[in-house]
């Protein structure tokens, strides 16, 4: 009889007395590689953290094989969590230069140790450049992020790794190549238990999978019978969410000169040390258009919407006009940001936890990541509107934290919609998401489109995956030296 790998027999979990796991049952032989599949909310995560001891059982036995003794985990929290820890370090206001790199890309995947062949063989296959690597982590992108931990989580030579949706946050070309790796890590000595919230993105050397449904199991067994059940495929292909009415403006204490553009930039440079992120952009955003962002990871995506939205002090003393007013004429951080509303990884992974739904919407008018001011009818009515007219009205007084993350993503839009943005920054809003919920997202961002002034700016690595409004793409071409950003109007 072959050995397990791993035995879960009975196991449950509650979180803050709400069930999450219920009595799962499971068994990973060790001459077979398996993939857990379900949607947003289906306990994937909450499994995973049981496996590598983050969560402990309310009850059921937990088994592991005999070898089984280091457990790697790469997934979004790890992020949140080595990000949040270097801001708390960040010393930047005691410096003579005024910046504080932090923990680097190669200081966070050694940790104390020295650079070794195997090091060298990693940050190749993964493209992680020697530029890269002296960089600080709160200043790569998400793509770059989750190639940092996945190379962390190898080098520690874990003997089972369970990776949570290893091709989020990766370009095309990363994505072809981390399917690459995965297929050679499936063939290896290491098990691998791979988290897949669509059934395209499980690898083929998968032999088997276990579906769960709301913290339950729904079926688990041989891939191509999984796959051909009827019950499987509702299950990851439900219907859309039917969109209430969009809520009237609520009122901007700022106006616009429409005869203006909303954003002008004219031959912007930005270096980081030796490293040239952005080489001579020039880009115009007019009233009426909504901007698609597309390029491959480190090309200079988020470092341009920083420089935007009042987070880069970059912009100082460069052609950047917001809204007909210089960057740096005499308008506060806090005037810009008024403008904008935000949807991106890391101010959900950063959000406030123990507030309910309604609390994290109403925040939306504070900016903040939680809910310090007091706040009046106007504003509640104005969030309970937004909640219903993107079909949430049911969730108002659940907990923020219970939601799955495709639902927690819904919510953060209605958050950053409350206050009537004129602009709306996405980026990579379907990352982390299941179909149903990227459908959700894109369907809410066209409905916004069609009934609000609000102009999208929308960052993907997908060129297909963006909502139909899109009527301007700022693409960044690689051309040898770095990359260059090619305006392309009137699109679809």
């Amino acid at each position: 009889m072959t050995a397990a790998v791993v035995t879960l027999g009975g196991v449950s979990y509650a979180y803050r007395a709400l069930p999450v796991l219920h009595q799962l049952d499971w068994q990973f032989p060790a001459d077979q590689q398996w993939a857990c599949v379900g949607p947003n909310g289906a306990g994937k995560t909450t499994l995973a953290g049981i496996l590598s001891g983050q969560l402990h059982t309310s009850c059921g036995e937990l088994r592991f094989g005999t070898g089984i003794s280091r457990i790697g985990y790469v997934c979004f929290e790890q992020q949140q969590a080595l990000c949040a820890r270097d801001r708390q370090r960040d010393d930047s206001e005691f410096r003579s230069d005024a910046q504080d790199p932090g923990t680097t890309v190669e200081r966070a995947i050694l940790g104390t140790r020295q650079p070794d062949s195997r090091f060298e063989y990693w940050t190749g296959r993964l493209q992680l450049g020697r530029h890269l690597l002296g960089r600080g982590i709160r200043f790569i992108s998400t793509g770059e992020m989750r190639k940092t931990l996945l190379l962390r989580a190898i080098l520690a030579q874990p003997q089972l790794l369970i990776l949570d949706n290893p091709l989020d946050g990766l370009d095309l070309a990363s994505q072809r190549e981390m399917d690459r790796i995965l297929q050679e890590l499936l063939q290896s000595e290491l098990k691998l238990l791979l988290l897949c919230r669509q059934l395209e993105d499980i690898p083929a050397g998968v032999s088997h999978l276990l579906v769960l449904d709301g913290g339950r199991k729904l079926c688990e067994g041989p891939r191509r019978q999984v796959l051909a059940r009827r019950q499987v495929q509702a299950l990851m292909n439900p219907p859309a969410r039917t969109l209430g009415q969009v809520p009237a403006a609520a009122h901007r204490p700022y106006r616009i000169d429409r005869s203006l553009p909303l954003l002008e930039l004219r031959q912007v440079d930005v270096s980081y040390g030796e490293v040239e992120v952005l080489r001579k952009l020039d880009w115009v955003l007019r009233p009426g258009q909504h901007c698609h962002i597309s390029g491959p990871n480190g090309c200079g995506k988020s470092t341009l919407l920083s420089l935007i939205n009042g987070d880069n002090h970059k912009a100082y003393g460069q052609d950047i006009t917001l809204f007909g007013q210089l960057r740096g004429s005499g308008e506060s951080v806090w005037q810009i940001k008024q403008k904008y509303g935000l949807v991106d990884t890391h101010v959900h992974l950063a959000h406030a936890r123990g507030m309910k739904v309604i609390e994290v919407v109403v925040s939306g008018f504070f900016d903040s990541l939680g809910l310090y001011d007091d706040w009046g009818d106007q504003q509640h009515h104005c969030a309970r509107q937004w909640l219903r007219a993107l079909g949430l009205e049911e969730l108002e007084r659940q907990p923020f934290d219970a939601l799955s993350f495709g639902m927690q993503r819904m919510v953060l839009l209605a958050r950053a919609m409350v206050k009537s943005p004129i602009m709306l920054i996405l980026d990579e809003p379907c990352l982390g998401l299941d179909g149903y919920h990227r459908r959700s997202i894109l369907a809410a961002l066209e409905h916004i489109a069609r009934h609000c002034d609000t102009h999208l700016i929308y960052v993907s690595h997908c060129a297909g995956e963006m909502p139909a409004c899109i009527n301007q793409r700022l693409e960044f071409v690689a051309d040898g030296n770095g990359f260059t950003a090619v305006t392309h109007e009137r699109v679809g």
